[in-house]
């Protein structure tokens, strides 16, 4: 469920964004603090970094799909191909009955 702007906020938010990291790293002044919240913004440095190495990893997998999938369907029309030459025609068969020549 999502609140309308302006009302009240029935929960208090379990996770700070890397904006609010930095924020309270500004407001807290103790060595520990500071340290705690450069190492939190690291590690939102190496997930968004993360995050696009699979975006890009995924793009590829997408191109690479697209490209079997062609690659299938033509394939399967050369293996059509070689069933029928394999397969050769029936001999035209002798007609039985008296035939005048024209």
């Amino acid at each position: 469920m999502t609140l309308k702007r302006g009302s009240n906020i029935k929960y208090l938010p379990y996770a700070f964004t890397e904006h609010g990291v930095l924020m309270a790293a500004n407001v807290l002044n103790s060595k520990q603090a500071v340290a705690m919240s450069i190492r939190i913004i690291e590690t939102f440095v190496k997930i968004r970094r993360w995050l696009g190495t699979n975006a890009t990893l995924m793009r590829k997998l997408v191109e690479l799909e697209s490209k079997i999938t062609g690659h299938d369907r033509a394939i399967k029309s050369i293996v059509e191909a070689i069933r029928e030459l394999m397969n050769p025609p029936e001999p035209p068969r002798k007609q039985i009955g008296f035939h005048v020549k024209d």
